[in-house]
């Protein structure tokens, strides 16, 4: 399950969608533009967010709307941002794990 938790934070999109949505709720659309993917990658991502509990949908007519709601998502961004910049020298080395596609 830890596993699982930890791959849904693997896909660049999705945790430049995850910091976005950090401080304030954001449209669809405001996402698509904000990350520059198309509207369908952008859903799918924030679905897949959604499905593991990292942010919350909130529909309000034909409009979706996306925020973090538990605050500890927040902490493990920043944490995660921290601990990526104390060690960017290793794990710009580190050539048993390859960046995935944004």
């Amino acid at each position: 399950m830890m596993a699982k938790f930890f791959r849904a934070l693997g896909d660049p999109a999705r945790l430049r969608l995850l910091e976005f949505l950090l401080h304030e709720e954001h449209s669809v659309g405001e996402c698509v533009t904000h990350i520059g993917l198309s509207q369908g990658r952008v859903s799918s991502h924030l679905a897949c967010l959604s499905d593991c509990g990292y942010v919350q949908l909130r529909r309000q007519g034909r409009f979706a709307y996306y925020r973090v709601t538990d605050p500890r998502v927040a902490e493990l961004v920043l944490l995660a941002r921290s601990l990526a910049a104390d060690n960017a020298a290793a794990l710009a080395a580190c050539m048993r794990i390859t960046a995935p596609n944004a």
